[in-house]
């Protein structure tokens, strides 16, 4: 029987096991794929901790993001056929879905051609980083030439989709990171501006980079007592997306500079593009467009075995990762 991972109760990466499971079927609208790879992401980590929206039902699979070769077409299935090269789009209940392991049934409209130049490790690394920026960056907070965009935790591989999104609409890209030791990294990756935060005060630095104006757009997956920055750094009527919590502190709305700057905070999720067909598909166009041009090309910091999938996660954790971690099959 092929393998997968399971858990059976939420807590530590030690929860996660490596387990034979039944081959499923594809039912209908639904491709099954041979997994060659997996991208790992934060919402795992807090899927499997139970801190996620979505909650598991035990024993549980786990997991958004992986690409392989379709090897069944369900029912109803248009425009896909086996041996087809294709990744995954965070679309799904990742409890009824999770592609950790080496088969993965996923909905049709979740499955996504990729360009013939990246790699199974690269295809794994694509549409997570790139659809959650794609979403705030250019859906909703249409980003532009004239902009400066605040791009927080920015050695993720969502910052790191975010910046490279972010210039490639024109826009001054000002990169936050907590250590000193990540920003030549940020500059090489297309930053114009780092800001090291455990040694420089954030809304003073990028003040100072955009001339007294402030951010446009600010994305940042971290809230918790930095949203108060956030909102100093902020320029007049600026939009601030948050889309995670990787803070554990609770945050408190910082009032006095909401009111007078006009700001906008935004709770955002990528489900907002996947799980709408619209879009989706727009999405999907220019994160392509982008991949086949060079633009974008997705930045992989290390690869696991899938049968270390608990070191995998400890590592991503541990904050020292630079672009995305991926499992292979």
């Amino acid at each position: 029987m092929p393998k997968a991972i399971l858990f059976h109760e939420t807590g530590s990466a030690d929860m996660l096991r490596l387990e034979e499971v039944p081959l499923a079927e594809p039912g209908e609208g639904e491709v099954r794929v041979r997994v060659a790879a997996i991208g790992l992401n934060r919402a795992e980590v807090m899927f499997r901790e139970g801190s996620y929206p979505e909650k598991p039902a035990f024993p549980s699979r786990i997991g958004y993001e992986a690409s392989g070769t379709i090897d069944a077409v369900g029912a109803g299935v248009e425009g896909f056929a086996v041996g087809e090269r294709v990744s995954t789009i965070p679309a799904f209940s990742m409890g009824a879905h999770g592609v950790y392991g080496e088969f993965a049934v996923v909905p049709a409209h979740a499955a996504a051609r990729y360009p013939g130049r990246l790699t199974p490790v690269q295809a794994a690394a694509i549409w997570m980083p790139y659809v959650t920026a794609y979403g705030a960056l250019v859906e909703y907070g249409e980003v532009k030439e004239t902009d400066a965009a605040l791009i927080t935790a920015a050695s993720s591989s969502v910052g790191l989709a975010a910046i490279q999104i972010a210039r490639a609409s024109g826009a001054r890209v000002i990169a936050a990171t907590r250590g000193a030791d990540k920003k030549e990294f940020l500059l090489e990756a297309g930053a114009d501006f780092v800001v090291v935060t455990d040694e420089e005060e954030l809304a003073d630095s990028v003040m100072e980079m955009t001339e007294g104006a402030g951010a446009n757009v600010v994305f940042d997956p971290v809230v918790g007592p930095s949203l108060a920055k956030l909102a100093d750094a902020a320029a007049p009527r600026a939009m601030i997306f948050l889309y995670g919590a990787l803070a554990s502190a609770d945050a408190v709305f910082p009032l006095f500079p909401a009111l007078p700057k006009g700001l906008t905070f935004r709770g955002y999720t990528l489900m907002e593009i996947t799980k709408d067909a619209e879009k989706r598909e727009r999405a999907k166009k220019f994160i392509r467009d982008g991949l086949e041009s060079g633009v974008f090309n997705p930045v992989i910091d290390r690869t696991f075995p899938l049968d270390e999938v608990a070191d995998a996660h400890r590592y991503m954790e541990s904050n020292r990762q630079r672009g995305k971690i991926v499992l292979e099959v």
